[in-house]
């Protein structure tokens, strides 16, 4: 037993419009998290980048042994993370990086982020890893990357306050089209803030 803890783009020739298709994730039948995962097995496979999701810690609490060569876990906890959601490495550059994601459509609630995940975000800059968060609009069919060096002095100076606006993140943020393959492509932003091209220009023209 496991105990849980409390945009398209239009062309116009005369009077023919075409319009791309918005791959939205319900239509694909899975979570923001699942995404994030296809996308990031797409970079594995395709040499692009070796990124994780960190296992969430577990509290083992009860173990039987039906047999002397055989443990059976009857009873644990998952323990809050201390950390992020995800972490590794792209072209010689260290990723971390948590996902969060809201019915929200103007803004993002602040209680989403623990004061340990800032906390670690902040270490990892120390340390020049490129550390930030993906931030879904679920009502909105829309993604945005946002550096933690933006997101944690806005944590620190408006300490109490609820929400980060939506105007905000687009203004201090990337956002993400979704595509097909890779589901998120969070790579294209990594490009523009180290100063590169897009790693996906050419294949998605």
């Amino acid at each position: 037993m496991v105990n849980y803890p409390s945009g398209s783009v239009a062309t116009q020739t005369k009077k023919v419009v075409k319009r791309s298709k918005m791959v939205t994730f319900g239509k694909r039948g899975m979570n923001f998290e699942a995404e994030i995962n296809a996308t990031n097995d797409y970079y594995l496979t395709h040499g692009i980048a070796v990124v994780h999701k960190k296992p969430t810690p577990i509290q083992i609490v009860k173990v039987d042994y039906p047999k002397r060569s055989r443990a059976k876990i009857t009873e644990a906890y998952f323990r809050q993370a201390s950390t992020t959601d995800y972490s590794g490495v792209y072209q010689g550059h260290y990723l971390d990086f948590e996902a969060k994601e809201t019915q929200n459509k103007t803004s993002f609630p602040l209680k989403n982020f623990h004061e340990h995940q800032i906390n670690h975000m902040s270490n990892v800059l120390s340390q020049n890893g490129l550390a930030f968060v993906l931030l879904h609009f679920s009502a909105l069919a829309r993604t945005f990357l946002l550096k933690a060096s933006d997101l944690i002095p806005f944590y620190q100076k408006n300490d109490g306050q609820k929400s980060i606006s939506l105007a905000f993140i687009e203004k201090q943020g990337y956002e993400i089209s979704t595509n097909k393959l890779p589901s998120i492509p969070y790579i294209d932003s990594i490009q523009k803030i180290l100063g590169g091209e897009s790693h996906f220009k050419a294949t998605q023209n």
